[in-house]
Order: structure tokens, then C-alpha cells, then sequence
């Protein structure tokens, strides 16, 4: 008998940069590549004014949703850059 193998695909909380205006976004998906592509193409409303210029500066995994979405509150609770830039550079 043969066992379906399912597929794992974690979460992330990822934290993008534009290094034009110097503005961070912060958010939570199962495939940061499409969805930075997405930001980049300005179908985002909320990082369309900063497209095409959205690098990605870095990212959390986690293995359900709703721990990506809890942690991705977390981050946008804090309300800190210095927080966001602590994260990014590894002293967070």
C-alpha cells in the first residue's frame, strides 16, 4: 500500500525594504517569492507608491498560520524602526 505524501509548506513573516523612500512592510504568506513579486508589480495597495523598488531584508518560519499572523503582530505592535533594523541586522 502506497501513503500519499503531503506537501509541508511553512509560513513566513517577512519584512520587506525600499531602499528608495527607506520604508519597511511587514506581512505573512506561505510563498515570499510571489508575494514580493506581487509588491513589486503594485498590485499591493498598501506598497504600491514604493513599487518596483521592495527588496526583500528578511524572514521568520513557522510551521502553521496562525503563528506566522500572531508573530507578524507582534512585529507591527512593536511600532519600533529601531525594533525592524534589530531584526534585519541579527540583534533582534
Amino acid at each position: 500500500m502506497q501513503r500519499a505524501a503531503f506537501l509541508f509548506m511553512a509560513y513566513q513573516v517577512y519584512i520587506l525594504h525600499n531602499k528608495e523612500t527607506g520604508a519597511y512592510y511587514i506581512g505573512s504568506t506561505q510563498n515570499v517569492e510571489a508575494r514580493l513579486e506581487r509588491h513589486n508589480r503594485g498590485y499591493e495597495r498598501a506598497t504600491k507608491s514604493g513599487a518596483p523598488n521592495w527588496v526583500l531584508a528578511y524572514q521568520e518560519e513557522y510551521a502553521t498560520r496562525s503563528e506566522a499572523f500572531r508573530r507578524e503582530r507582534q512585529v507591527k505592535g512593536r511600532k519600533s524602526r529601531a525594533y525592524i533594523e534589530r531584526l534585519i541586522s541579527g540583534d533582534g
